[in-house]
């Protein structure tokens, strides 16, 4: 009687082990498909989307430098910078709690004040999570000084 309790106690700790592992491999692919999305959105200028995206006191850091949310939308709405292509070549994702960090190794096709202009860079995501969804809180680009993939 008594081994049978301990196997049932046994059994039920998998259990939720399991149930915690499914739930942040759902959270990871969520993460990725709202980043996937993100450049989509970039890429199409579409500011209504990113605007429910971005966190209100959100932060974007570029190689010219580094200012929030309503810049980053007055940047993507007038083409100051258009996100044209993201070559995505690997992204990896971290969950603490109700703060998500993605990191991705892209090569970035964009115009840049009328001029068209290709950079691989790091990029960090960091996302929180909050009563309406996952916003983005930071996006911050480091140009990489070594080759991409397929280069």
């Amino acid at each position: 009687m008594k081994h049978l309790k301990v196997v049932k106690n046994v059994i039920l700790v998998l259990m939720v082990l399991m149930t915690i592992q499914l739930h942040a491999q759902d959270t990871e692919s969520k993460i990725k498909e709202l980043s996937a999305n993100k450049w989509q959105w970039m890429a199409d200028k579409n500011v209504s989307e990113l605007k429910d995206f971005f966190h209100p006191q959100a932060q974007f850091v570029h190689m010219g430098g580094s200012w929030g949310t309503d810049r980053e939308l007055a940047i993507i709405g007038s083409g100051g910078i258009w996100y044209k292509k993201a070559d995505v070549h690997s992204v990896s994702v971290d969950v603490i709690g109700d703060t998500a960090i993605l990191l991705n190794q892209i090569t970035l096709l964009a115009e840049v004040g009328g001029n068209e202009v290709t950079n691989p860079f790091m990029v960090t995501e960091v996302y929180v999570k909050e009563e309406s969804g996952w916003k983005l809180a930071n996006l911050s680009f480091v140009k990489l000084l070594t080759r991409q993939p397929g280069e």
